[in-house]
């Protein structure tokens, strides 16, 4: 198998590992689990295996000099790309339905190129401008139906689920000039650390102290979260991105969505309307076509 076929291969069981974990949220939900709980056991069950990578790769040397301030934005990185991120999805999949929820994360690059505008005042396209007017059409789109239903708190979820895709796009804006120094691996170990170091501080201060008492199809969700939708598909896509470049990756990305919502519908017999079929399309070619542009702009 060729290098390219072989990162295809990565990133498309990556793209559907890291996609499965909304529906295993929500499988969990059914036990009345709290969702700070469930957090907290989806990063303490995967923090052993971090550990022990950065362990097995203790004697690689770093790529560039590491000062202490380089810890400082590591460890804000982490605060925001996985515990802020993670802890705004986890509470949204209260509201909405997996496919829903994917949905509207998979609009994070189109928040990646407002960011860029608004930090290094990197200037937004026409094409650019287009696709995300596109995309955003396409979520508003899916979420009509959802709006009929009256007193539903979907609204809610989805803003808790668009503030996950905007911290998380802030990280990639952020973090893509450190990622260099320490290394995938060794970035990657450090942030999930310092994010699960937020979320023991987040429940030391606000947890029910009730994580005992749940029935044990509560842990065994957490650890396949930990271990098959968090630990496994973040090394497949640095494996992927490493094999394809970034911006080929990202048209893969489009697998998203589409998986979520097949899983949803085998294992949650969760449903999407004819409209929000549409949607959904409509936000998947927005974001490709973005991603595309983008890749042809890197090459110009």
């Amino acid at each position: 198998m060729s290098n390219k076929s072989l990162g295809i291969l990565y990133g498309v069981l990556g793209v559907v590992l890291f996609s499965s974990k909304a529906v295993m949220v929500k499988l969990a939900y059914r036990y009345d689990v709290d969702t700070l709980d469930l957090l907290l056991f989806r990063m303490l069950f995967s923090l052993p295996f971090y550990i022990f990578i950065l362990f097995l790769i203790r004697k690689k040397a770093a790529k560039a000099k590491i000062v202490p301030t380089d810890y400082a934005w590591l460890f804000l990185f982490g605060f925001v790309g996985y515990y802020l991120a993670s802890y705004f999805d986890f509470l949204g999949l209260n509201y909405i339905k997996a496919g829903l929820e994917r949905i509207i994360l998979f609009v994070y690059p189109t928040i990646v190129v407002f960011l860029t505008w608004l930090i290094f005042r990197k200037k937004i396209t026409q094409v650019q401008f287009i696709a995300i007017l596109v995309t955003y059409v396409g979520v508003l789109i899916t979420f009509w139906d959802e709006l009929d239903v009256a007193g539903n708190k979907v609204l809610l979820g989805g803003f808790l689920v668009l503030l996950s895709a905007v911290t998380y796009a802030s990280y990639l804006v952020g973090s893509g000039w450190l990622i260099p120094k320490f290394g995938v691996l060794r970035f990657t170990c450090y942030a999930m650390i310092a994010s699960t170091f937020c979320i023991v501080i987040h429940y030391l201060v606000a947890g029910n102290w009730d994580f005992a008492n749940y029935p044990w199809p509560v842990y065994a969700y957490g650890l396949a979260m930990a271990i098959f939708a968090t630990l496994i598909p973040s090394f497949l896509v640095s494996a992927a991105i490493e094999r394809l470049g970034a911006s080929n990756f990202s048209i893969l990305g489009s697998l998203g969505p589409i998986s979520t919502i097949l899983l949803a519908f085998v294992f949650l017999d969760e449903k999407l309307t004819y409209w929000q079929l549409v949607g959904m399309l409509i936000v998947i070619f927005g974001v490709t076509y973005l991603s595309i542009q983008g890749k042809k702009r890197a090459k110009a």
